[in-house]
């Protein structure tokens, strides 16, 4: 079994921190076999990153969180950026047409442009995966409702930490039984569902970190835009 983390990111999302080096370290640090930095609608990092996790022997797999019409799909081992806005099922095309697969993260928390408010159930279960264990979770309802959903679907699970500052790489994982230690290996155990979640609530001081540091980053960077 690997322990893999398929969702975090890096200063080159919006509202990420770090630099992907700091991603990579955490992720050997801990103990984990593989890590996809997955910034929003944005690759070069992922790319920096996967070039990077063979020094700290780990796999890297390159992807991303692309921000489709209904919401949220992360992208996994894609050589090309997704274009943003395309509908779902055109975006999980594109996915495809790469060789890459396509796992939706907190499909039930709309407030974090979930994408089940805006699918059907049928769209919702041709996903190679779903993710049932975020961890900047609130109640924890919304991973609940993804859990009973993929199970009822018989859809591949899958979790991650959603980090946006290092130290939370690693806060959740998939353990996924591929049979050796390479990128296509892991995706295919994914697809087969040989996977199984590990994961713990990010602390709520942590929670307001990163999305008081996102914030304060859209700022800055808009302002630098601007001028």
């Amino acid at each position: 079994m690997l322990s893999v983390e398929l969702h975090c990111h890096s200063e080159l999302s919006h509202d990420g921190r770090d630099p992907v080096d700091l991603l990579v370290e955490q992720a050997a640090a801990v103990g984990l076999d593989a890590i996809a930095v997955t910034d929003h609608d944005a690759i070069h990092a992922s790319h920096e990153a996967a070039a990077l996790a063979d020094e700290y022997g780990l796999v890297g797999i390159v992807a991303m969180e692309v921000t489709s019409a209904a919401g949220h799909i992360l992208a996994l081992g894609i050589d090309e950026e997704v274009p943003p806005g395309l509908s779902y099922d055109e975006t999980l095309e594109r996915i495809h047409d790469q060789g890459g697969i396509a796992i939706v993260p907190h499909p039930f928390q709309s407030s974090r442009h979930g994408v089940a408010a805006h699918i059907s159930d049928e769209q919702l279960a041709s996903a190679d995966a779903i993710e049932v264990y975020n961890s900047r979770l609130l109640t924890g309802r919304s991973n609940r409702q993804a859990e009973r959903f993929a199970t009822a679907h018989d859809v591949p699970k899958t979790a991650g930490s959603d980090a946006h500052i290092s130290e939370m790489v690693g806060q959740a994982v998939t353990e996924v039984g591929a049979e050796e230690r390479s990128v296509d290996a892991v995706l295919e155990a994914i697809i087969e569902g040989r996977t199984s979640v590990v994961g713990k609530k990010t602390p709520w001081r942590i929670s307001f970190r990163q999305a008081a540091g996102g914030v304060k980053r859209r700022i800055q960077r808009g302002a630098r835009e601007l001028f």
